[in-house]
């Protein structure tokens, strides 16, 4: 009897702990996978890493006092800080002027290749065919779409003597800076 009572008891946790359930039977496996899985490797993503601060402007001098007080502490520290000399100075004027001018350069030739696609769109309008005499007639005494064209083209040729224009100012503040003249060069 002793065996029987014991067979029962080990039965009756065997069906507590499956309840005919798949759902729950699933949900429990689960479980006890996720216990025994290893942990998850970190992913670091753009919010865990901090950016590196930029480097003050040898050229320009900080209102609050911050730099000065971050060279003081370098210096305490026993680091000795480098001193930017007129070469590098020099180096670095010259890559930002030909930054400039070759910007410049490119807004020049950009504004030109839109001219001249649009040039090219009003000579193909001047001898555009209609083939609804409603739209044939309407363009034969408003000629909108070429006065539209046409305006396009003048504004353009406008922006492209403006760009010219700050191309020339340009290479007079670099005169004026003190630059060489080759910088303004391709």
């Amino acid at each position: 009897m002793l065996f029987s009572s014991v067979i029962l008891v080990a039965r009756q946790q065997d069906n507590s702990q499956q309840t005919g359930d798949p759902v729950a039977d699933a949900a429990r496996r689960a479980r006890e996978a996720k216990q025994t899985a290893p942990k998850p490797k970190k992913v670091y993503t753009d919010d865990d890493v901090s950016r590196p601060k930029p480097a003050p402007a040898a050229t320009s001098t900080s209102t609050t006092g911050e730099s000065s007080t971050q060279e003081s502490s370098k210096s305490a520290a026993g680091t000795t800080s480098k001193t930017p000399t007129t070469a590098d100075l020099d180096a670095k004027a010259e890559s930002d002027w030909r930054k400039r001018f070759k910007e410049q350069r490119e807004n020049i030739a950009r504004a030109e290749k839109e001219l001249d696609i649009l040039q090219r769109e009003n000579q193909k309008d001047q001898i555009q065919y209609y083939s609804d005499p409603q739209k044939a007639m309407t363009e034969q005494y408003t000629r909108k779409d070429i006065n539209e064209k046409d305006a396009k083209i003048a504004a353009k040729r406008k922006e492209i003597e403006q760009l010219k224009q700050g191309m020339s100012d340009l290479e007079d503040a670099l005169r004026k800076a003190g630059g060489d003249s080759g910088w303004a060069r391709e």
